[in-house]
Formats: C-alpha cells, sequence, structure tokens
C-alpha cells in the first residue's frame, strides 16, 4: 500500500479535518477534460447543480467504477508476466491499491444510502437508481479502454473525478452549517471510523477523495506496468 492510502486510511481530528476543508475551498479546481465535463454537466442537468445526499450517491456509484477496471487489467497482466515474479508483484501492489481505494469508495456509497434512508429523502428509481448505474456502465468501459491503451490519460480522467467530488464536499458542507451540530450514527462506524458531527463526515469524505487524486496523478508519469 503506498503511504498515500495508508495517510487516508488514519482518521483525522476534528482540527485536521477543519485544516483540510479550509485547504480545499483555497484551492482552485483542476482544467477538466472533455469526458469529465460531459459526466459533471449531465449530471448537473439530471440533479440540479448544488450538491445533495441524492447527487452524492450517483457520484460515489460512479467513483468506484475506475478501481474495479484497473484491478481486473491488473490482473489479467500477472497472468501473462507471471514468470517474472518481481514485475508480478509490482503489478499486484498496483491492484491491491485500487481494492483499497474501491473499498474506501464502497464506505463512502453504503454510508450515503444509509443516510438518505434514515432522513427519508426522495428517490426516484429512474434517475437514482437506472441512470447511474447506465453511467456507471459507461464509465467503467472508458475508464477500462484508456487504461489499456493510454494509462496514463486513465489516471488523469479519475484525478478529474475526484478533484470534482473534493471540492463538491467541502462546498456542500460550507452550505449547510446545520451539518456541524447534527450527530453521525452508523452501522458503518466500525468499518468507516466515528465522527463528531456529519460535517466532519462530509470533511473527511472530502480528504478521501483528495488523497484518491494524489494517488492517481502520482501514477501518471509511470502509468504503463514496468
Amino acid at each position: 500500500m503506498s503511504n498515500l492510502a495508508e495517510t487516508s486510511n488514519r482518521r483525522r481530528t476534528h482540527e485536521e479535518l477543519l485544516a483540510e476543508h479550509r485547504a480545499t475551498l483555497g484551492a482552485r479546481r483542476m482544467r477538466y477534460g472533455f469526458f469529465a465535463q460531459l459526466l459533471f454537466r449531465g449530471m448537473d442537468l439530471l440533479y440540479g447543480s448544488r450538491p445533495s445526499f441524492q447527487k452524492f450517491k450517483v457520484l460515489e456509484i460512479v467513483a468506484r467504477v475506475p478501481y474495479q477496471a484497473w484491478e481486473v487489467i491488473g490482473y489479467v497482466a500477472i497472468t501473462h508476466t507471471s514468470a517474472d515474479q518481481y514485475f508480478a508483484r509490482r503489478i499486484f501492489d498496483r491492484v491491491r491499491e485500487s481494492r483499497v481505494q474501491q473499498d474506501n469508495e464502497q464506505w463512502h456509497l453504503l454510508i450515503l444510502e444509509e443516510l438518505i434512508e434514515r432522513k427519508k429523502l426522495r428517490v426516484n428509481f429512474f434517475l437514482h437508481i437506472v441512470v447511474p448505474q447506465a453511467l456507471a456502465f459507461a464509465y467503467y468501459y472508458l475508464s477500462w479502454l484508456l487504461y489499456a491503451v493510454r494509462p496514463d490519460l486513465s489516471y488523469l480522467l479519475n484525478a478529474e473525478l475526484e478533484d470534482h467530488a473534493e471540492h463538491e464536499y467541502a462546498q456542500f458542507v460550507l452550505d449547510h452549517p446545520e451539518l456541524e451540530s447534527e450527530p453521525f450514527h452508523s452501522a458503518f462506524e466500525a468499518d468507516y471510523g466515528s465522527f463528531g458531527s456529519l460535517a466532519d463526515l462530509f470533511r473527511q469524505i472530502g480528504y478521501d477523495e483528495r488523497t484518491h487524486k494524489l494517488e492517481s496523478l502520482a501514477h501518471i508519469e509511470n502509468a504503463r506496468f514496468r
């Protein structure tokens, strides 16, 4: 596991999360490419331009799939390079990292689904179940194709998605000060972590997204298995 992943796994204190939140709010967004802009504008048209619990759920459904695609390609590569044990091990390290990131996104999704259910927020079957699966399906194969042909572009696209998510979570906390006094209770606390408020929960999720972004950016220079 990389140092960035290890850092992300440590849950921050309230003061640390406040500092990370301010850092995100003070940072400029990345310049998004065609595919990222297409996804973000499409989501704005379908779910509104402002972040929401339901919109975050859709974002997290999509956010898992690049790591799933990378993991699949990594296992295929291991199969074809098993004669070179050191090379196969390096590939497996990438696969393991992708799995950790994928699991992290899965906890985000499970917690959001739990919050939506608890708050009894309106969920439209077509908009919040069918459409997200279709988006994830298309995004999976786009990530898979880019990773097979130009892995640096696949990493860049993922960094753009994670950058967008980081800033959306930060803006959501800023726009909803009432989250500071709303306690966080979850069936997944033992797995993801305990937080003093929903505001800190979303600050941590936003920090996770930044960490995933940095992981992807770090791999761009040496994107191909070597």
